[in-house]
């Protein structure tokens, strides 16, 4: 007996939370976006539009006697911030000869499943990619960190970055601490100057942060091996059982420290070119992941393929990776080596 389309979408849409979630999970920069307050849903619109407020609205008069004249030059302190979306998608099909081959609606059942742990195994592979160094051949649209191929933060100290975030330029605002990032270089000597140079680069980031400090510091695994010795005698682990299945992880203040291996990019150009992007000191209040309502990994329901005897349904994703505040987040650069 044919198994329906309805009984195969029932499937996708019963498996589609769970592996959701997984996929969050195992990428470090989306497991910690969600946990500290990153993840935001729009309901629509062409185009995400967030205001950015880069000057002092108006200056104060001191009153000595009372009979000052009050200053009331004013200034428009909001800049609007646009950001494309990055639309995807990816189908999961079974073919009739499958079908047929595999008897029994568990045997089917178990097909359909198996592919869309395949797809969303893909996507997270592209996603996290992308996110972190810019490199996915695929997801192109989708905005990066990487400030090397024109992303959020860029290996150059503050007042001398140039590149532009959601519109605006970063070199119209060279002396905003709000548009530019920090930089965290470590010189190739880890174990001397690596805690330290993510200790500066992380007070310069809280002193100019609208709200919070940093949530999340992700590092290559060179530097998280540097991180791991430099630490060695004082290690001390959390255990977050209750919250992703026993993963131990360590701690920089109070940002969990986490290694990734897609973070693998040496620079190309600029003051730093031929050294290594080591890791990315992150604030959720300020760097976020926005998605449609109706494009959070939607699932379609199976239809047959005109013209061929397979069955189709689309994983679908709308959303972007968008900026409020640059100056609360740092990137390190040269600590591969101790």
């Amino acid at each position: 007996m044919a198994i329906s389309n309805d009984l195969l979408s029932s499937t996708l849409y019963s498996i589609r939370d769970g592996e959701v979630d997984e996929l969050f999970q195992k990428v470090a920069f989306l497991d910690n976006c969600k946990k500290n307050g990153g993840i935001e849903y729009e309901d629509g619109g062409i185009k995400i539009q967030r205001p950015l407020s880069l000057a002092e609205h108006s200056s104060i008069t001191q009153l000595s006697t009372g009979y000052e004249p009050v200053n009331l030059a004013v200034n428009d302190v909001l800049k609007p911030a646009v950001y494309e979306w990055c639309d995807f998608t990816a189908p999961i099909v079974i073919t009739k000869k499958e079908e047929m081959e595999n008897n029994g609606e568990k045997a089917i059942v178990k097909i359909v499943e198996a592919r869309m742990r395949s797809v969303m195994g893909m996507l997270r592979r592209e996603l996290n990619k992308q996110i972190l160094v810019g490199t996915s051949s695929v997801l192109t649209e989708m905005n990066t960190l990487n400030g090397d191929v024109g992303g959020f933060l860029e290996a150059e100290a503050p007042g001398s970055q140039v590149n532009s975030v959601g519109g605006v330029s970063k070199a119209a605002y060279q002396t905003t601490p709000g548009w530019q990032n920090q930089l965290a270089n470590v010189g190739g000597v880890f174990g001397t100057d690596g805690i330290l140079a993510m200790q500066a680069a992380s007070i310069k980031a809280s002193s100019v942060a609208p709200m919070g400090e940093i949530n999340c510091v992700i590092l290559s695994e060179n530097a998280m091996a540097n991180y791991r010795r430099a630490l060695f005698e004082q290690e001390r682990y959390i255990n977050e059982k209750t919250l992703d299945g026993g993963r131990m992880q360590l701690a920089f203040g109070g940002a969990v420290v986490e290694q990734d291996a897609a973070l693998d990019y040496t620079l190309t150009s600029g003051t730093y070119a031929t050294k290594p992007i080591s890791g990315y000191m992150l604030n959720f209040d300020c760097i976020k992941m926005v998605f449609h309502r109706d494009g959070d990994f939607a699932v379609s329901p199976f239809e047959h393929v005109t013209g061929t005897t397979a069955r189709a349904a689309q994983l679908y994703v709308k959303c972007q990776l968008i900026a409020d505040h640059l100056g609360a987040n740092a990137i390190l650069i040269d600590g591969d080596t101790y």
